[in-house]
């Protein structure tokens, strides 16, 4: 598959980073697109944030990335963390940058665009930009993680949501609870 990772400046880099290391970049192309603020971020939350050597890292204003061109072939794209600002910026169509213009791009060619905020609570131009890009096909996954799979430690708990990412992306991850599949882990101690 040929992929577009984006962020931006709302919490949750840890989410981008679990996605990232869980992509396989020898078999995908991945292509990453991280404003000014989820770099400022990503730097505050994680202290070291890795960006695997296999992935295309590109400039915000740089303009000549093959996937601002709807000519160009992609599979996906996905804004993680996606700030609320942005996900109104991308309702909007405003599109003055290269995390604007690939979103408005993926949009118009029907593509699939995620777009996974963090924020909450809500207020109602929030709610109703989501309902705006929900109608315009976008893929709208908040990370909200789950816990009926009993996550042990804060990555698992991460990675909830990042195996959500990957099964609307549609690439395969074996570690994916799946319910029913695998039984309910047995109660754990409460401390």
């Amino acid at each position: 598959m040929k992929l577009v990772i984006a962020a931006t400046g709302a919490s949750g880099s840890i989410y981008l980073q679990r996605l990232l290391a869980q992509i396989d970049c020898a078999a995908n192309e991945v292509h990453l697109v991280m404003s000014a603020h989820a770099g400022q971020v990503a730097k505050q939350e994680l202290g070291d944030f890795k960006v695997p050597t296999d992935i295309s890292h590109h400039s915000e204003n740089d303009m000549n990335v093959p996937f601002v061109s709807g000519s160009a072939r992609f599979d996906a794209m996905v804004i993680v963390p996606c700030s609320m600002a942005t996900l109104g910026r991308i309702a909007a169509g405003c599109s003055d940058s290269v995390l604007l213009r690939a979103a408005d791009v993926f949009l118009k060619e029907r593509r699939k665009l995620i777009l996974v905020p963090r924020e909450t609570p809500w207020n109602l131009i929030h709610a109703r930009n989501v309902v705006t890009l929900l109608e315009a096909g976008a893929i709208v996954l908040p990370a909200i993680p789950s816990f009926y799979s009993r996550p042990p430690t804060l990555p698992a708990v991460v990675d909830t949501v990042v195996w959500r990412i990957l099964d609307q992306i549609g690439l395969p991850n074996p570690n994916t609870y799946r319910w029913g599949e695998k039984g309910v882990p047995a109660k754990r101690k409460q401390n």
